[in-house]
């Protein structure tokens, strides 16, 4: 291969990748967001209504976590 040929392609490959790296993020989040509001109503449906302290615990950490990790890089 020439030179010109691997610096046209160092160049295009991440311009063509990007866009497609950026839609499978946003789609992970949201199946990630669907199987944690999934646990809930599960949770939820599985104590009538009441979620048992574990469990409770669990999505109150989680909320904070997520949170947090919103936050880290652009609020000090």
């Amino acid at each position: 291969m020439e030179w010109q040929i691997i610096v046209a392609l160092v160049i295009a490959i991440p311009i063509i990748l990007f866009p497609v790296a950026l839609i499978w993020y946003i789609n992970f989040g949201g199946i990630v967001a669907a199987f944690k509001r999934a646990r809930e109503r599960r949770a939820v449906r599985e104590n009538k209504g009441g979620l048992t302290e574990g469990i409770q615990q669990e999505l109150e950490y989680e909320a904070a976590l997520t949170d947090v990790l919103k936050r880290y890089p652009w609020e000090k």
